[in-house]
């Protein structure tokens, strides 16, 4: 559709690309295709951006239109990818996510480039990327129709509504920003065919396999990302490019082992959990040490023993009230009532003493069983009041 010289400004003795156009076209084609230039002219003169080529000058001489630009010198991504291999893809992400981000910038100005693919994608100095080309950008305000037929945009990299013949809006650019970034992760482009209405069909009713299953390397947020991006449906898509920049973002960051949140894909995912409070569980859980952990710095504490408040007939049967626990320990008195004295689990009532041996015997018996089944039932009590309280 034009050639592009590069040439030297002499007002400003600055280098320059020239792109021009050759208007020698039928009467009835020479009137769109003249609007065309000059509104490609109009769109990207207006956008200021570091990752968007810019325009200086625009004009026509006799049936020559051109348009003076920044002059680039580096590599068209078509030219790195011509080898059929998968870039690295920490690089592969950044390129994707500059080139979001000039989209998301020319979106916001009501620009839509419609025809992202690797032709119109410069990687110049220390990696930064320019989109070139807003030959057939056109404002969405404007009502300029295209000709009967013609198709704007790249086969490979069109959005499923463009090959439909429908109005394609910032969406389109999101999905073809997603062909540019599977073929770049993978080295082969998602859809292929042998003739155009072939790879057009595949672009309506096929879903390419996921990238990591062509390259093993990737990530699981990259196959997110990806298949986010060429959704078929436009509202299951990104719905703008900002969002799908900051995933890309974050997917490089979390491989450089700065974060593994994404902040789109993220938001259907469940809530964080709440700041630690007096009400969750976490905060009533004690830990225990031993002794021998204890710090220099820490002062000597009192060991913890039974409260006296434990230590009675009494006291037992309340906490064994308290837990449920009375009928257990009835039943447990009675079955062992045959074998030891029965002041041990009863409450004592004035008696005879018995003769010294026996009551040596009883004693020795009663004191340890009564031990035994107290501490089980303080335990059991302590855990039945830490249990209510955290219920609380």
């Amino acid at each position: 559709m034009g050639v592009v010289y590069k040439a030297r400004d002499p007002v400003l003795d600055r280098i320059v690309a020239i792109k021009t156009i050759h208007l020698n076209l039928p009467k009835d084609e020479l009137a769109e295709y003249e609007a065309r230039f000059y509104q490609e002219a109009r769109a990207a003169g207006g956008l200021n951006h570091p990752n968007i080529v810019t325009i200086y000058d625009i004009g026509k001489s006799d049936r020559v239109a051109y348009m003076a630009m920044e002059f680039l010198e580096g590599e068209e991504l078509r030219q790195t990818l011509a080898a059929e291999q998968p870039l690295p893809v920490l690089q592969a992400l950044d390129v994707a996510a500059q080139v979001a981000e000039a989209l998301a910038y020319a979106h916001d100005r009501h620009v839509v480039h419609r025809d992202v693919k690797p032709a119109n994608i410069m990687i110049v100095h220390d990696g930064l990327v320019k989109i070139t080309d807003f030959g057939i950008a056109r404002m969405r305000t404007t009502e300029v129709k295209t000709m009967t037929g013609m198709i704007l945009g790249s086969p490979k990299y069109m959005s499923p509504e463009q090959v439909a013949g429908k109005r394609a809006d910032h969406r389109a650019d999101i999905f073809s920003l997603g062909v540019v970034l599977y073929e770049m992760v993978t080295g082969q482009p998602p859809f292929q065919g042998d003739s155009i209405h072939g790879i057009m069909y595949q672009i309506l009713n096929s879903m390419p396999p996921a990238p990591s299953q062509r390259n093993r390397e990737l990530p699981e947020m990259v196959d997110l990302i990806v298949a986010k991006a060429l959704a078929k449906d436009v509202e299951e898509r990104y719905q703008n490019a900002k969002d799908m920049a900051g995933d890309l973002v974050d997917c490089k960051d979390m491989l450089l082992g700065r974060t593994g949140t994404s902040r789109t894909l993220a938001k259907s995912a469940p809530a964080d959990p709440p700041a630690p409070n007096s009400t969750r569980r976490q905060d009533n859980v004690m830990t225990i040490r031993p002794a021998s952990a204890k710090t220099g710095d820490e002062p000597d504490k009192p060991a913890l023993t039974l409260s006296k408040a434990f230590d009675s007939y009494e006291a037992t049967m309340r906490l064994a009230a308290m837990t449920g626990m009375d009928k257990e320990l009835e039943g447990f008195n009675e079955a062992n009532s045959a074998d030891a004295d029965s002041t041990t689990w009863k409450k004592p009532e004035p008696a005879a003493a018995p003769a010294a041996g026996n009551q040596a015997k009883s004693s020795g018996f009663g004191t340890h069983t009564y031990l035994w089944m107290a501490t089980i039932v303080a335990a059991l009590a302590a855990v039945a009041l830490f249990v209510m309280h955290w219920l609380r």
